[in-house]
């Protein structure tokens, strides 16, 4: 499976997100999604430090704004199957992996943005979602 132009357009504007950064006095929310294992996700890098996927408030809304209304609701309980199962993982840019897999209930594929956290950030981030979108197979 390729990354078509406007799907990889989704995914290329990440520098602004691609980190958790503090936020204490914002008082965001951070909800864990699970863990990855590290061994499978070295196609994007080799220095990935925590197995533990994070995502926020503020990506939900994000990836509620960009997709159908309830996608966070109707596909959000596959995130942690899809990044511990994906059928595709493309690197890109600043340590992001681009994470595809089928969903089975409805054919529809789910492309997860995950910036997976390295020796050269915050011992205190975690690996995190930055995105996500829905495709049709082709």
């Amino acid at each position: 499976m390729s990354v078509d132009a406007e799907s990889q357009e989704k995914f290329t504007n990440v520098e602004r997100y691609d980190i958790l950064r503090e936020t204490k006095e914002k008082g965001i929310e951070v909800h864990t999604i699970g863990k990855i294992d590290k061994n499978i996700y070295k196609c994007v890098t080799e220095d990935i430090v925590t197995d533990e996927v994070i995502i926020t408030d503020e990506r939900i809304e994000h990836i509620t704004q960009r997709c159908e209304r309830d996608f966070y609701k109707k596909y959000g309980k596959y995130f942690s199957e899809i990044l511990k199962d994906p059928d595709y993982i493309f690197p890109d840019k600043k340590n992001t992996a681009l994470v595809c897999k089928k969903i089975i209930d409805d054919g529809k594929y789910i492309n997860i943005a995950l910036r997976l956290v390295t020796s050269v950030d915050n011992p205190e981030y975690k690996n995190s979602i930055i995105t996500a979108v829905g495709e049709n197979e082709k």
